[in-house]
């Protein structure tokens, strides 16, 4: 019998602080090598969407997730994000837990874009805004205001931005005030550039979480050529993250891109001034899966979870 995570136990084993703490451990782990990731597989159903397959080891564990991405889907009523999240021994090969994908991918989604905006914004930032009040954009704004951020929250739906809005706090802004925050997250479709080149403005941050494969974009390669950018992982980034079109224009290269997990150890400098502007680059690991799916296993003795036989 193998426990079951459903979205809601992931959600009450995982608070936002933990959550951040455990990606964080992870970038940090990864960076020191002390876990693997092998490649993300995209499989392409393309307009429609993608599937994903994400494996990672560390700890003692090895975590498969498999995920789809479907835009379009909220229309039908259904979540853009679907699929499991499969957790084994990595001394044996037993399967001990199975976890829904969505919920897995929206907490790790709001903590490691906090977690970047807190590792590479000003130290002074006053205001913090989301833009994109989905699943993931909800996760990053319960994020902010469980860090003690009152967070600005725009979507192109007024009703969902409120929505969001009255269950984490904070406040529903105009996109404009929301772009013009010290620390801005972007939880986008990424079918649209929110960025032009020249926006964003001396001091500011930017996590940038929506374009997290092939064709999509939520900032104009131009203004990444002028900002200081970052990215969870570089090989994904350059292949299916913003940082992929920039590579392939030929305006930006391996050593003018640096991984969060670096700056977490000290090994890279993050942000060196106030006026600064940092970018980061978030496609997605399947490692902050296994640190999330790790942490919520903390609580599987404290939770009434269904089992699964096999």
């Amino acid at each position: 019998m193998v426990p079951l995570f459903t979205a809601e136990h992931v959600y009450e084993a995982v608070s936002p602080g933990r959550a951040v703490d455990a990606v964080r451990d992870a970038f940090v782990a990864y960076a020191r090598g002390e876990w693997t990731m092998p490649p993300k597989v995209y499989v392409p159903a393309y307009p429609a969407g993608d599937f994903r397959a994400m494996p990672a080891l560390g700890s003692g564990h090895a975590l498969l997730k498999w995920v789809t991405s479907f835009p379009g889907n909220p229309a039908k009523g259904i979540p853009t994000v679907m699929g499991v999240v499969l957790v084994s021994s990595a001394e044996d090969g037993r399967l001990l837990a199975v976890l829904e994908a969505g919920a897995v991918t929206a907490v790790r989604t709001g903590a490691a874009a906090v977690l970047a905006a807190e590792t590479l914004g000003r130290a002074d930032a006053t205001t913090a805004s989301v833009i994109g009040a989905g699943v993931n954009g909800e996760a990053a704004a319960r994020t902010f205001a469980a860090r003690g951020r009152e967070p600005l929250v725009w979507d192109i739906d007024d009703a969902r931005a409120a929505n969001v809005v009255a269950r984490v706090g904070g406040r529903a802004v105009t996109r404009h005030e929301a772009l013009a925050a010290d620390l801005l997250v972007t939880v986008t479709p990424g079918r649209e550039v929110l960025l032009p080149e020249g926006s964003l403005r001396p001091g500011q941050h930017v996590s940038l979480m929506g374009a997290d494969g092939p064709g999509k974009a939520e900032i104009a390669v131009g203004e990444l050529a002028r900002v200081r950018v970052f990215c969870d992982d570089w090989e994904q980034a350059s292949h299916g993250g913003e940082c992929a079109a920039a590579v392939e224009a030929g305006m930006l290269k391996r050593e003018d891109v640096t991984e969060i997990g670096d700056v977490l150890i000290g090994r890279a400098e993050g942000r060196e001034s106030p006026a600064d502007i940092t970018v980061f680059d978030s496609t997605g690991l399947a490692l902050q899966d296994l640190a999330v799916a790790l942490a919520a296993l903390e609580c599987v003795d404290e939770l009434e979870l269904p089992l699964i036989p096999l």
